[in-house]
């Protein structure tokens, strides 16, 4: 899940199947009773309809809690970007980050800090489409060291600069898809 929509999706499928839900988050669902196991072939194809998939695997579940904390570290988190991602990741799940880099790579077939960079360029494209701030301001917050930096690695990764992308309007990708 990567947005509050997915969310509402998501805690909707459960209360239909009269599921009591202790919390929905972005990437887990905590119920007050374990599934019922005759349920759980029926929560996953639902799920999977919906673009969701069902995660019971203790690897795949951490990593996708590194997904997911980056997710929100880039799109939703207020802090500013200009931190230690390895320590971030560490702190925020408590434990090694070369462990979690590691099962990341091979659970999603690319590294953190690719996806980390992907997503802010992702978030750069929203910031500049929205038409509001400057490319240093952007830059900025979301923790490059200047404009020229972010326009070498936006250009690196999109195949444009900002400015060229601000005025073509590009299509942005859904957060699932990055």
């Amino acid at each position: 899940m990567v947005c509050n929509r997915c969310i509402m999706a998501v805690q909707s499928l459960l209360e239909q199947h009269g599921l009591d839900i202790e919390h929905v988050t972005l990437g887990e669902a905590v119920l007050a009773q374990e599934l019922p196991e005759a349920l759980l072939p029926t929560i996953a194809e639902e799920l999977r309809v919906l673009g969701f998939e069902l995660i019971d695997d203790r690897r795949h579940r951490l990593a996708e809690q590194v997904r997911v904390t980056i997710i929100e570290l880039v799109h939703y988190s207020d802090t500013k970007q200009r931190i230690n991602l390895s320590d971030y990741i560490a702190d925020k799940l408590g434990m090694d980050y070369d462990t979690a880099a590691e099962l990341f790579s091979t659970i999603h077939g690319t590294t953190v800090e690719k996806f980390y960079i992907a997503q802010k360029i992702e978030r750069v494209k929203e910031l500049l489409a929205y038409d509001e701030l400057t490319l240093n301001e952007i830059a900025y917050r979301m923790g490059y060291s200047s404009a020229a930096h972010l326009s070498t690695q936006f250009k690196r990764v999109t195949g444009m600069t900002p400015t060229a992308f601000r005025q073509s309007r590009h299509n942005r990708l859904p957060l699932d898809k990055i």
